[in-house]
């Protein structure tokens, strides 16, 4: 059996960068506060909280005074920021560049324009935790729409300022362009911003042309991935033998047999060392059957 890992899966750079901020600063404390699942990958955060990390929600954060905590990749809203400083946190910022400028420019589009008359609509999965911190910039007015069902939220009578969460598909951020196209209102304008990150984005073509070489394929990803959800749905568009798995227990080892080529991949939030695993394990049960 030919068990192949892609080589383009794995961990994108906001990632990355969030998790060596966070070893760092536990190789140097044995505690550090974490707000919300540093990754939306359960085997990763497993990983880290050995070592000292710990995932907080917001109501226990809103709680804290004097103590360090770490924003991951996602990026917060500014209400985060201040009762940071009115409460003595020390913070780690590992939010990532990309959606850092997100923000700046949904801030920067809320502050220019008059709510009377125009409206933020962000594309994007609503209640996702970067899509939460790209509200906040508005102070919570913007609206969220996550695909072709929601767009009646929108008010067609007023000018539309578009903006995209940084893991959405291009494909369906372009049919949501045509669709306000179609409707907006005379004499209003519609401005689309393509804030999509391009990392992320190009990954698609890549993992489609990888799934497209095996007889079967595991998908590694959280559940709670947004990413995830969006590779998978392509990788399925040109191989139905793939299953999405989040951790080794997932996988029924028997739809090996007789099976000559498998593909491992995964989201941008799936460590390496999560496949890699995964493949050891695959060759395990492989030398099995082959003995039998």
């Amino acid at each position: 059996m030919i068990i192949e890992i892609d080589d383009n899966s794995g961990f994108c750079n906001g990632v990355v960068t969030a998790i060596k901020k966070a070893e760092e600063e536990l190789s140097r404390t044995s505690r550090l506060y974490c707000l919300g699942d540093i990754v939306h990958n359960s085997m990763e955060v497993e990983r880290l909280s050995t070592k000292g990390l710990i995932s907080i929600d917001r109501e226990t954060y809103f709680g804290l005074r004097n103590q360090k905590v770490l924003f991951r990749a996602h990026g917060e809203p500014p209400v985060t920021y201040e009762y940071a400083k009115a409460n003595h946190l020390e913070i780690i910022d590992a939010t990532c560049p990309v959606v850092l400028n997100l923000q700046k420019k949904i801030k920067q589009a809320y502050e220019s324009s008059d709510p009377k008359d125009t409206q933020i609509v962000i594309y994007g999965k609503n209640g996702h935790a970067e899509v939460n911190g790209l509200v906040g910039q508005t102070e919570g007015s913007a609206v969220v729409v996550e695909g072709l069902p929601d767009i009646d939220k929108i008010d067609f009578s007023k000018n539309i300022r578009m903006f995209s969460q940084t893991t959405k598909s291009i494909d369906g951020f372009n049919k949501m362009v045509e669709a306000i196209s179609g409707r907006i209102q005379a004499g209003c304008s519609f401005e689309h911003n393509d804030t999509i990150c391009r990392q992320v984005a190009n990954r698609i073509p890549k993992i489609v042309d990888f799934v497209s070489r095996h007889e079967l394929v595991l998908f590694v990803s959280g559940k709670k991935s947004s990413n995830g959800k969006v590779l998978f749905d392509e990788c399925k568009k040109v191989n139905p033998n793939i299953y999405m798995v989040s951790d080794l227990e997932d996988v029924d080892y028997t739809i090996f047999r007789n099976v000559k080529s498998v593909g491992i991949c995964g989201a941008t939030s799936t460590p390496k060392w999560l496949m890699e695993a995964l493949k050891r394990k695959i060759e395990q049960y492989s030398d099995y059957y082959e003995a039998m």
